[in-house]
């Protein structure tokens, strides 16, 4: 197991550096920073050439990489050209809102979706299946603002029930917690029911039905446990998606996370922002990926053997 651990942890680390050269990469190709920096505004070629040699731009390509990745281990993505502030400390800053509604978003939609597609699972083709067919289709077929949009339009505006942005109140996060979860729950409600069908049809199902075991613990502990693994890892990818920057709700509730702190970075052109933006997002993806990994080992211990 710990070999697996190990091997798993290097790979993260190998797909980390490259993520950190695509970084610098294009941010290179995105234009000058000298110019960037300066707004448009009148610079003789000498303060061109002395905020180049302060910034390290003057050096080749191969060792401003390197010194940009020392940085980068440092959490220094420079100074935010629109708050005047370092650029990774913006981004920490704004990453607990944005880790409270990935948290709320994907615990409304497991606590809905798992159950609804045990049970489609279970009563394949009863009324309640088709039901959950039919939510679960309109939940990938909505588009995200187009759901907040709404959300505000009638809860919010309409009838008055809750705050229509911000994260002023409590009440604030539930509105862009729906918008967020909606996808994601239709997803894992189709992915449960659909593993979980695979599962019920086996041969073992089949046996251990025949020794007499009670239908839940067929359902839950043989059958459920074993229909968990895609339902894992496309559980992980989804928070790990949020934890990035859950752009489209933040965006539209105004909910001040790393979502609309990218989006307003990408506007104002403050391309430090971004970078550190992209390298957070990039450390959670990995990170995420690594845990459902883990219980990937831990629901099928073949796993950690191959």
């Amino acid at each position: 197991m710990q070999r697996y651990i190990l091997g798993r942890f290097i790979q993260s680390l190998v797909a980390l550096l490259g993520i950190t050269l695509i970084i610098f990469i294009l941010s290179r190709l995105s234009g000058d920073p000298v110019a960037l920096m300066m707004g448009g505004e009148v610079v003789t070629q000498e303060d061109i050439d002395r905020i180049r040699v302060q910034l390290g731009l003057d050096k080749p390509l191969v060792q401003q990489y390197f010194i940009f990745l020392g940085d980068a281990i440092h959490g220094d993505f420079g100074r935010s050209l629109r708050y005047r502030e370092p650029a990774f400390s913006l981004v920490l800053h704004r990453f607990p809102a944005t880790f409270q509604l990935a948290m709320v978003a994907m615990s409304i939609s497991v606590i809905v979706a798992v159950p609804v597609g045990v049970l489609s699972a279970v009563r394949r083709d009863g009324l309640f299946d088709r039901f959950g067919k039919i939510v679960a289709l309109l939940g990938q077929s909505m588009p995200g603002f187009w759901f907040g949009l709404m959300l505000i339009l009638f809860v919010a505006v309409g009838l008055g029930l809750l705050p229509a942005g911000g994260r002023d109140q409590p009440s604030s996060i539930i509105l862009p917690a729906l918008t967020l979860g909606v996808f994601p729950m239709a997803a894992i409600m189709r992915l449960t029911r659909s593993s979980l069908l695979d599962v019920l049809d086996s041969e073992y199902i089949k046996m251990v039905r025949i020794k007499g075991a009670p239908e839940w613990t067929v359902i839950f502990k043989h059958g459920l446990k074993n229909a968990a693994i895609p339902v894992v890892t496309l559980m992980g990818l989804q928070i790990a998606g949020f934890l990035g920057g859950s752009v489209i709700a933040e965006t539209v509730f105004a909910w001040p996370g790393v979502g609309k702190l990218a989006v307003d970075a990408v506007f104002s052109r403050d391309f430090q922002v971004i970078q550190a933006s992209v390298f957070m997002v990039a450390v959670v993806f990995l990170a995420m990926n690594l845990v459902v990994d883990l219980v990937y080992a831990y629901l099928d211990p073949r796993i950690r053997y191959r």
